[in-house]
């Protein structure tokens, strides 16, 4: 048997509460690029490991850093006067039974892929590589000899995860996959994928603060920088009215977008981008800062405290928890009658199966009735989903549970 406990959570759901304050930083945003590109190399590496071993071997390709670079910005289109520098950090395996796995070239290879699958203005040259993998310590890597069925935690970790998103969580989420969408880029492309949306609910008003870059070579002055804000202006209203709309909530949403302008400055006085990102000159990335494993910033809620991008997927709870923390929830919020909202905890002993946590608790929110009247499903469904966990970290490993 699994030790899992059920309780009551003596608090207001996210929503009933006063206040609220999300975050979500988008896909251009240097943090995020830093999870991206980590991440997709422990997936590359995962799948490089599988094909050559039959299974996933040690690593961690969570520690990294995108040093901004330098730029000048031009109407017209400016230009990158000194490239970016992405170093890629932490451990990962390079040989095993007789066999060498270039893990630098796969490292630097899928990086520059992600870049060039993501952001439309980020030239090859735009960026150099500093790769600083080296093998893991002994204990660490002998976990994967041991071939136990259900591999050992490779760490003592706390994670927690939450359902459902509240309409705030989700309208900040959705704001900015919309205004990096493909549809809205083919649009809008003078808009920057360096997108970020804070969201600040007090009652039934919410209001939402966006910063999107405008990229300089599609402007011919500060004139036309301001008609095209009034463009992207226009377009996220009514994102914004419909989107309201659709949800059927009664709550007023106003929105400003990039209020740092101000006109009668020129370039020092509008936000531009050579590239997309700020990455090009004003921000520094580093894995962990940016979104949480649900893609948002919440302020209100427990999260968890691990870097989940760029961990390996098989047997290191800091990414493994942190993701199934989530899920759990959400699994329980859909399918256990009456519940309003869900709290998942999991903590795990270094060195114990993956599949039996030390802690895995639940704290319940119901519409209506006792949580002990449904003890026992909420129960069964943190019990099968940790039953199917290997099921889960191969999702993890193909790349297919969102991270950031």
């Amino acid at each position: 048997m699994r030790n899992i406990t059920v309780e009551e959570f003596r608090a207001s759901c996210a929503a009933a509460q006063q206040l609220e304050i999300v975050e979500r930083k988008g896909m251009g945003h240097p943090d995020s690029i830093c999870d991206a590109v980590m991440d997709n190399i422990s997936v590359r590496l995962s799948e490089e490991y599988l094909q050559e071993f039959g299974e996933i071997l040690h690593h961690n390709i969570d520690k990294c850093l995108l040093v901004a670079g330098e730029v000048t910005g031009i109407f017209g289109g400016g230009m990158v006067t000194h490239p970016m520098l992405l170093v890629i950090g932490d451990r990962a395996t390079f040989s095993a039974e007789g066999k060498d796995i270039d893990v630098n070239s796969i490292a630097v290879d899928t990086a520059g892929r992600w870049f060039d699958e993501n952001l439309r203005f980020v030239e090859p040259e735009f960026l150099d590589y500093q790769v600083e993998l080296k093998p893991g310590s002994a204990e660490l890597t002998d976990i994967f000899r041991r071939k136990e069925k259900m591999l050992g935690s490779n760490d003592t970790s706390a994670a927690v995860g939450y359902a459902p998103l509240s309409f705030t969580e989700k309208m900040v989420l959705d704001t900015e996959k919309y205004l990096n969408s493909p549809d809205f880029k083919e649009k809008y492309p003078e808009s920057g994928e360096d997108i970020k949306v804070m969201g600040v609910r007090k009652d039934s008003d919410l209001d939402l603060t966006v910063a999107m870059p405008v990229v300089d070579r599609f402007l011919d002055s500060e004139e036309h920088y301001f008609r095209v804000k009034e463009d992207l202006t226009d377009a996220i209203n009514t994102f914004i009215a419909d989107y309201v709309e659709e949800n059927k909530v009664s709550m007023d949403v106003t929105f400003s977008l990039n209020n740092l302008d101000m006109p009668g400055r020129g370039m020092n006085g509008i936000y531009t981008t050579v590239t997309g990102t700020s990455a090009e000159d004003a921000d520094c990335g580093q894995v962990g800062r940016g979104n949480r494993v649900n893609g948002i910033i919440p302020l209100n809620r427990p999260v968890s405290s691990e870097a989940a991008a760029g961990k390996n997927p098989v047997s290191h709870v800091g990414k493994i928890y942190n993701a199934l923390s989530h899920r759990i929830a959400d699994r329980i919020y859909t399918a256990v009658p009456d519940v309003e909202e869900a709290y998942v905890w999991l903590l795990s002993d270094i060195g114990a199966p993956i599949d039996r946590p030390k802690v895995a608790a639940a704290q319940i929110i119901m519409k209506k009735g006792s949580v002990e009247s449904v003890q026992d499903e909420v129960t069964e469904v943190i019990d099968r989903e940790l039953e199917n966990i290997g099921e889960f970290t191969m999702e993890l490993a193909r790349g297919m549970v969102p991270l950031y």
